[in-house]
């Protein structure tokens, strides 16, 4: 039998996704000490010394700011996540927000939290006490989504049964979010827009630079008095002093978000919830056995999807020989690639090449078995990453 593959989990990974690593080919464990892959959650892996043995690492969640990704592309290794996997757990929360800010229900908890049981007139205080929390109804409301990628969909969705109007913006739009979104959704032409019109806005968007403040001081004053801002994206995508001071010029009703932070912390109008988005067990599992999966089908057969540094690459065996190739995108490195394996009497029976950005990504088949000196010899070719051979089990 054949020496186990080491797959080192950082953080809890849920067993609907270990258990795709059956225990005859993977060791799978905490204190694995040359692994080929790792798991994660949340953990900071920007602090760890990841060892050179590492092929791959996989995100069990959608965002990977606590990986070191650039880091990574240098050694050819790919980073994996799961988008969408945990989008139905968001979108109930987003709906528990929306609900939790139009009914006043934080600060009627906060009442009935501090009645004293022990009064007589208990029923009184409560009849009187409850006229401050008068609240609104959803159905009627204009509801702006920023970002409308799998999550901001099912949010369209879910707020279009329940009789709300819709208004959404994503300038990079996917082809398939496209086909999900829902057609009664109205498109806004900018972010502005969106801020403009709508009495609740949500954002569904990953923190990047160009994502960072995407609320801010020059645009949060566009927002309707008493409006709803709902962030259950990344901490960063809003300005923290810009929510302050519109709640100061009542250009903002209340800011619902999943990040507690120090300058917001017991603000009245905040309601900060700790990081619950994916915080369910189906969303835990979906993110695992996605993750897990993608991460095996790297590890045996050099497949790649949901790589947040490499392009997306598939091919359908049909040698048992098969040699993945990381690589940066300059010219000529195919070129390269196949005189290494010529000169070794190698027939290319498949071959496929994609790029994104700077990195390409290879994979070949060929007819017959790849010598150790071979893979040596593409290995040194300039601008070659990472060589894996990869022979059918």
């Amino acid at each position: 039998m054949s020496e186990r593959l080491g797959v080192l989990v950082v953080n809890q990974i849920s067993v609907a996704g270990l258990s795709r690593l059956p225990a005859e080919t993977y060791h799978v464990g905490k204190d694995v000490a040359e692994p080929v892959a790792i798991l994660v959650r949340s953990a900071d892996l920007h602090a760890m010394s990841i060892p050179a043995s590492v092929r791959a690492i996989g995100r069990a969640g959608a965002g990977t700011n606590n990986i070191p990704v650039e880091a990574m592309s240098q050694r050819g290794v790919p980073v994996f996540n799961a988008p969408g996997a945990n989008a139905n757990a968001v979108k109930e929360l987003v709906l528990a927000g929306m609900l939790m800010a139009a009914r006043q229900i934080a600060p009627a908890l906060r009442f009935v939290a501090a009645l004293d049981t022990a009064v007589p007139d208990l029923d009184k205080t409560v009849e009187d006490g409850k006229t401050a929390f008068a609240g609104y109804e959803l159905e009627g409301q204009t509801l702006g989504i920023i970002g409308l990628g799998k999550i901001g969909c099912l949010v369209a969705g879910a707020a279009i049964k329940l009789g709300m109007n819709v208004l959404g913006f994503d300038p990079e739009i996917t082809v398939d979010a496209a086909w999900s979104l829902p057609s009664q959704v109205r498109r806004a032409g900018s972010v502005n827009d969106v801020l403009k019109q709508a009495q609740f806005v949500t954002l569904h968007v990953p923190l990047l630079e160009a994502t960072r403040h995407l609320v801010n001081d020059a645009n949060i004053g566009l927002m309707r008095p008493g409006a709803v801002l709902l962030n259950f994206s990344r901490e960063g995508v809003v300005s923290d002093s810009a929510v302050l001071d519109a709640f100061a010029a009542e250009r903002l009703g209340q800011y619902v978000c999943d990040f507690p932070g120090a300058a917001l912390h017991g603000h009245a109008r905040v309601i900060a919830l700790p990081h619950l988005g994916a915080s369910t067990r189906e969303a835990e599992d979906n993110c695992a056995v996605m993750v897990v999966n993608q991460v095996r089908d790297y590890l045996e057969h050099g497949n790649l999807a949901n790589a947040v540094n490499f392009p997306n690459v598939s091919m359908g065996r049909e040698s048992a020989y098969r040699v993945a190739i990381a690589n940066a995108n300059v010219p000529n490195m195919l070129g390269q690639i196949s005189t290494a394996m010529a000169k070794a009497g190698l027939n290319i029976h498949n071959m496929v090449n994609k790029s994104r950005g700077g990195m390409a990504y290879t994979l070949v088949d060929v007819d017959s078995p790849v010598l150790a000196e071979v893979q040596s010899a593409i290995a040194a070719i300039n601008g070659v990453l990472a060589v894996r051979y990869l022979p059918a089990p």
